[in-house]
């Protein structure tokens, strides 16, 4: 059994003593083979030097902005801000106006008294208004840039599991962002969860194409390896996103043991696994295939297994998990043989209600994402509006406690109590996390049914949007995967259902796409399978349905397009 650190620096330096020299991570600037490495000595001595010049100039419990691409510089100054005791905020590097506008408000947010960029990024912000009135300019560090000498003076700070190690900025799915305080004891109970459910050791590789800004490509790759004494593979999003199967060839070529994406990114690389494209590929390495952060599609799973079996893809390495930013990452985690999949009755359980689906009636597939007991966490099922546990077979809130769950929202101690330090009715259990999300266990496995703000309420029938999207997504051929928003708008007092949906544009078979008969086609399908009348769909550009940085749909930003009619229509 590994022995439990204290934080994650210790952990970190530990792994300097052991393993020196030996690699901690490949970046891939391309996605292909332009390499830049990493050994743990390196690393420690780059973040020691970037730690003594932050502690010159900060106090420990300060905040500094993190901008970079993914990249051997990012690493070093998110380590080195963990060896300052300096309260690290990564952000997604602006390659869009609407992502400087972010990053401002998340600096004005967790009140940063730096930035933290590279010498190539740093004169792109040269026309940022720094200062505001009621607050001074914020500083600016190249750590790039930063001397070796500046190691010289580093002094290890004083850190307790319950220091606050960063800020994670939600990712806004649902609301406005919220900085998450993440913990060392947090990163150290979340990374324990990790090995136990993954299984990794000094001896696996870990292959992603995450964005190191979110918690899920930054925890699970980043802090892990650190913690574990492992490797990682990272390359930039835009490679994948370019030619997906990218990722794949870097699982063959480096021997990836374990990876980790949503499920958007599994249907798109079986979409794109054309002959041509997989030639070479060997997928026999691959042993978990971490699929979460957005719901888990039973077709997803079924096309990605069909697609790259022939390549050496085992169907048990597909691995439906789930978590959240409030539970650092994880919280449930399969480990079975294959995917469990359930199918209930349809009508049942848009009322809240579990009942096994039976012939000549309208079914649901859901997919299980694992059981909840990972390093003794408590998982509950509670009624949102009554806070009462569920009864088995009820769908309810999904009610989190543990070592895991985070110390609440940056300077909003109202919020952070209503979500933090939930308790069960009745009982006075907890206290628990709130994660406003929907769910249910079924033979020990934990199913996701939607998120408590997402609820579609039609003609009184209570509908799940990402349901109604799997719909949308396969009534023509014309309509982009996970591409689709489904919401509802009030006409005249009444809930009435809108879709906006990503168009392809090219021609069809017999002459130019008809939108219209694109529209009837939705139409059909969602009267068909969820009995439920479409009020309107809006079809847009491919690749500008608002989503998150780490791929969730913003339906509530879309929505607001909608209304206001910003959508970029086809």
């Amino acid at each position: 059994m590994r022995r439990y650190f204290t934080n994650t620096v210790e952990a970190a330096r530990a792994n300097v003593e052991a393993l020196g020299d030996a690699l901690a991570y490949t970046l891939l600037a391309d996605g292909d083979e332009q390499e830049t490495h990493l050994t743990y000595r390196e690393l420690d001595c780059q973040a020691r030097a970037i730690a003594g010049r932050l502690q010159s100039e900060l106090r420990p419990g300060e905040r500094a902005i993190l901008i970079y691409p993914t990249s051997a510089e990012f690493l070093a100054a998110f380590f080195g801000c963990l060896y300052a005791g300096v309260i690290a905020v990564p952000v997604v590097e602006p390659v869009k106006a609407r992502h400087l506008l972010r990053i401002k408000s998340i600096a004005e947010d967790a009140q940063a008294q730096m930035i933290l960029t590279t010498s190539q990024l740093l004169p792109r912000f040269d026309t940022w208004a720094e200062a505001s009135p009621d607050r001074p300019p914020f500083r600016w560090l190249a750590t790039d840039a930063v001397e070796p000498a500046w190691a010289d003076p580093w002094r290890m700070p004083a850190l307790e599991r319950d220091t606050v190690a960063f800020l994670q900025y939600t990712s806004g799915s649902t609301g406005a962002p919220r900085g998450v305080m993440v913990t060392h004891g947090n990163l150290v109970g979340n990374c324990e969860m990790l090995i136990q459910a993954l299984q990794v050791g000094r001896d696996t590789v870990g292959v992603s194409w995450l964005p190191l800004f979110h918690d899920m490509g930054l925890i699970s790759m980043v802090v892990l390896t650190a913690y574990v004494g492992s490797r990682s593979v990272l390359m930039p999003p835009a490679a994948f996103l370019q030619r997906p199967t990218r990722w794949l060839k870097a699982i063959s070529r480096y021997g990836g043991y374990y990876s980790a994406a949503p499920d958007f990114a599994y249907a798109l690389a079986a979409r794109k696994a054309t002959p041509a494209a997989c030639e070479g590929l060997d997928l026999s390495s691959w042993r978990v295939a971490a699929n979460g952060a957005e719901p888990v599609r039973p077709a997803t799973i079924r096309a990605f297994i069909e697609a790259f079996a022939p390549y050496g893809f085992r169907p048990e390495a597909m691995r439906p998990c789930y978590g959240l930013a409030e539970a650092t990452l994880v919280v449930s985690f399969s480990r079975e043989q294959r995917p469990a999949f359930y199918q209930v009755e349809a009508a049942e359980f848009e009322k809240k209600r579990l009942a096994p689906a039976v012939d000549g009636q309208a079914a649901l597939t859901l997919v299980g994402c694992g059981r909840a007991s990972l390093g003794g966490q408590s998982v509950r099922i509670v009624h949102p509006e009554t806070q009462q546990a569920c009864a088995p077979g009820e769908v309810g809130e999904i009610w989190v406690a543990g070592e895991n769950v985070a110390a609440g929202y940056w300077q909003q101690p109202e919020l952070s109590a209503a979500t933090f330090q939930a308790r069960i009715a009745g009982t006075g259990e907890g206290p628990f996390m709130r994660t406003g999300d929907l769910g249910f266990f079924h033979d020990d496995q934990l199913y996701i049914a939607g998120r408590i703000k997402d609820l579609i309420i039609i003609d009184g029938g209570n509908h799940y949007p990402q349901d109604l999207e799997v719909t949308v997504e396969g009534a023509h051929p014309a309509l982009r995967p996970g591409g689709a928003a489904a919401f509802s708008v009030d006409r005249e007092g009444q809930e009435r259902l809108v879709v906006v949906a990503e168009l392809e544009q090219r021609g069809a078979s017999n002459g130019a796409l008809d939108p219209s008969q694109v529209a009837q086609a939705i139409r059909q399908s969602l009267s068909a399978e969820h009995g439920v009348r479409l009020d309107d769909v809006a079809f847009i550009k491919p690749r500008t349905l608002p989503k998150t940085s780490s791929g969730k749909i913003q339906r509530r930003a879309c929505r607001a397009a909608y209304l206001s009619g910003a959508l970029e229509l086809c």
